[in-house]
């Protein structure tokens, strides 16, 4: 007996030793502490990781006194509150949605500051026993396992870097909307997406730390509130519910006003039907998480009706925000400030607020990117000075001029990461929301938005720190033994896609009322830069199907729908395009462009095919049946293809000879992945010899980011130590010049100069004037 005690008392005076590590055991059921009052997301997460932990370990888990795991809320007396350190319990009251993990003495003690804090917290423990969050959504195998051991003396304490962190489904026509009504959860409604889909959509969230979710708007889809046992499933999953730009107070005017509204949309000469019409709905929410979209716009994503000037539009809206925070205050609140609100200014309404449109100062200010991923405003120094705070609303999928991108998702990781710490540094904290479309197949970015909104510091400022999330990713995904050369596959699937997307190889445009634009028709590439292209995408096509041959089995479907299908997918459009442009010029046969058209077909049905069906009418390769979706038309070209011009100097950001001010930053974007990130006033140095000629053309290759702080975005540009010139390449909005630098993803300016001695060693400098300058190609031509 003597020694029972001894060993126990020893067991407690040495708390790292190796007896005291908690260890997961094959077969092992778990005795969960958690108390009865917790909020229902926290036993939802709980659920989740009962069969997580049942997937790995063939266990289950078990609430009991007699515990392993103490669960529990910060004030809500739980048991593990008691044991955990104090210094954590303070940390977790300066933090929302945080959480602490301690494993102590073969325990484990969760304790969150509110309730979705203690449910990232039991979430991330599925992380550790290997539950990838994609564990659904892509298939991602979960291995079982014998035993895992988490260490005695594990300390982990976490919280979110941004407030409310979350997705928006749109232009849901082609994928999620048919697969949903179709497929997971068939009805008889067509477009419904029901609680079922939803619950699977929350889940992801939860598991990727997530807490926001703006649902589908479009007319074909079935109104999130219209759906029975939609707003219990976001409440089961402690889902905060908001709504776009055009759907001000939680109502999707495009489907719902002709359901539950009367006459017209327009608050100016109907406005007591529509604060009816605002008003159902906000009663309908009373005890649920929501953010409150302020304003107006169209019934879609259309200016307002009933104000035509700006004055008008300004006056209108100053109105509204005046009725909308009455009802607030009357229905949900009498302390308004206490309900999350928002207000976002896109498109013509960023001209209203240009204009000195006031907006309450709790509320948040919404910034938005051009929808192809460049933001057009980041938060001045009164903005960041709001109670209210900042957010970004950001795009990895896109409806729209001058042409969509819902297929694929190729946005370069880089672009996401550097304008979004941009944003986040210049104070946009309070939310981010990230469009992607359908989810599938922007996975990976859509998990790079999120761990960003969660740990702004996690990732390293630079292209090693993103090199190492990716590879971090697949690792997860496909084991180590593959991440570094599926990484180099990757980073080039994103390359290539930066120079031209795969939606984009038609050199078309959509809503455009041009008819030119309407047809397939020649990229201005030469023989020679067509064929290196169509290489290139050769090279990484057959390194996925050999890769693809190591791939286990159980991990097969997985990676078919997160590299394979991309991948191929991106390739195939790519030749069919190519193919078609060199078969145009008499330079190939059609039968090389039609069979890439076959093979996006094949892809395509295989990937409708995964999982015994699971994903039937989710992949679509023609979304709006456009023309660069479908078999090339068989033509001639009446004009021949450019000549391959070589200019006489080219260098990438990267290849300076030397700088000033502090070492320029390069994350891997750019044609060549050299592109680098200049701060203000600093400076790079390029050197080259010269023997030709002493007139010279620079041009100057550059990120088109939009103005960080002014209206203007500029460069100096040096040669041999002389200032030439300053340059700006700010685009206004939607004009030609912006559309072409979308397409491309560059903006292009070219000075020309005459050099004082022909020969030699020549200097070209570059330095920036304002922020956000990336500096991507320099090409020096005669």
């Amino acid at each position: 007996m003597s020694k029972l005690i001894l060993v126990a008392i020893i067991g407690i005076a040495l708390p790292y030793s190796a007896s005291a590590d908690f260890i997961f055991r094959n077969k092992a059921n778990l005795n969960i502490a958690i108390s009865s009052k917790e909020a229902e997301v926290v036993n939802t997460a709980l659920e989740m990781f009962g069969k997580d932990y049942k997937a790995v370990f063939g266990g289950q888990i078990l609430k009991n006194t007699n515990a392993q795991i103490y669960i529990g809320t910060l004030g809500s007396g739980a048991e593990a509150e008691k044991f955990i350190d104090k210094k954590f319990i303070e940390d977790l009251k300066n933090n929302k949605e945080a959480y602490a993990i301690q494993v102590k003495n073969d325990k484990i003690y969760i304790v969150g500051s509110d309730k979705r804090g203690t449910a990232y917290g039991i979430l991330e423990i599925s992380r550790r026993i290997g539950v990838s969050p994609w564990e659904w959504w892509a298939d991602s195998h979960i291995a079982k396992k014998n035993t895992l051991t988490l260490k005695n003396g594990l300390n982990l304490f976490e919280h979110p870097s941004v407030v409310h962190r979350g997705i928006f489904l749109n232009d849901e026509d082609f994928g999620i909307n048919p697969w949903s009504y179709l497929t997971y959860e068939p009805s008889k409604i067509k477009g419904q997406i029901g609680p079922k889909t939803h619950a699977r959509i929350f889940e992801l969230l939860l598991r990727l730390r997530a807490n926001t979710f703006w649902p589908a708007m479009h007319e074909v889809t079935e109104a999130f509130y219209q759906t029975p046992g939609n707003k219990e499933i976001a409440d089961k999953y402690g889902i905060v519910m908001g709504t776009s730009h055009c759907e001000p107070m939680m109502r999707s005017a495009n489907t719902e006003w002709k359901i539950d509204g009367k006459g017209s949309y327009d608050y100016v000469n109907n406005r007591s039907s529509v604060l009816k019409f605002w008003e159902d709905r906000v009663k309908q929410l009373k005890n649920s998480d929501n953010i409150y979209t302020l304003g107006i716009r169209g019934v879609h994503d259309g200016k307002m009706q009933g104000a035509n000037t700006l004055q008008e539009q300004k006056d209108a809206i100053t109105a509204i925000f005046k009725d909308q925070r009455d009802m607030i205050k009357t229905l949900l609140n009498p302390d308004v400030e206490k309900v999350p609100q928002v207000f976002i200014p896109y498109k013509e309404v960023l001209d209203v607020y240009n204009m000195g449109l006031q907006v309450p100062d709790d509320v948040t200010l919404m910034w938005t990117d051009d929808n192809y991923g460049y933001i057009r405003h980041f938060p001045n120094e009164k903005e960041r000075a709001r109670k209210g705070g900042n957010g970004v609303y950001y795009h990895i999928s896109y409806w729209g001029r001058p042409h969509d991108y819902l297929w694929l998702s190729t946005n370069h990781p880089a672009q996401l990461y550097t304008q979004m710490k941009m944003a986040y540094d210049k104070g946009a904290k309070d939310i981010w929301i990230l469009n992607v479309g359908d989810i599938k197949p922007g996975e990976y970015l859509t998990e790079l938005f999120l761990d960003m909104a969660w740990n702004i510091n996690a990732i390293a400022d630079n292209k090693e720190g993103l090199d190492e999330h990716l590879q971090t990713w697949l690792a997860r995904e496909f084991g180590k033994k593959n991440a570094v050369a599926l990484s180099a596959v990757m980073n080039e699937y994103y390359r290539l896609a930066y120079i031209r997307k795969p939606e984009f190889m038609g050199n078309t445009r959509t809503e455009e009322t041009n008819p030119k634009f309407k047809e397939i028709a020649d990229l201005p590439w030469s023989e020679i830069e067509i064929k290196n292209r169509i290489a290139a995408y050769d090279r990484i096509a057959e390194k996925v199907i050999q890769l693809s041959k190591t791939i286990a089995p159980e991990k097969q479907d997985a990676w078919f729908q997160l590299v394979e299908y991309p991948v191929r997918g991106a390739a195939e459009m790519n030749k069919k395009h190519l193919y078609g442009q060199l078969a145009r010029h008499g330079l190939t046969q059609w039968t090389q462009s039609d069979a890439a058209f076959d093979r996006i077909q094949t892809l395509t049905q295989r990937y409708n095919s995964l999982a015994g069906g699971k994903w039937k009418n989710m992949m679509n390769a023609s979304p709006r049946n456009l023309a660069d979706f479908l078999k090339i038309p068989h033509i001639k070209a009446e004009k021949p293809l450019p000549l391959l011009r070589k200019p006489l100097a080219l260098f990438n950001g990267t290849q300076y000879v030397k700088f000033s001010g502090a070492k320029p930053i390069a994350h891997g974007l750019g044609y060549e992945q050299g592109a680098i990130s200049l701060k203000k006033g600093e400076m790079v140095e390029y050197s080259f010899d010269n023997s030709n000629t002493d007139s010279l053309s620079i041009e100057v290759n550059l990120a088109p980011n939009h103005p960080v702080e002014s209206k203007l975005i500029r460069y100096e540009i040096f040669v041999d130590g002389q200032s030439l010139q300053v340059v700006d390449y700010h685009t206004s909005d939607r004009n030609e010049e912006w559309k072409v630098n979308v397409l491309t993803n560059q903006a292009k300016r070219i000075t020309k100069t005459k050099l004082k001695n022909a020969g030699g060693e020549h200097k070209i400098a570059i330095k920036a004037i304002d922020e956000g300058v990336v500096l991507d190609q320099i090409k020096i031509w005669n």
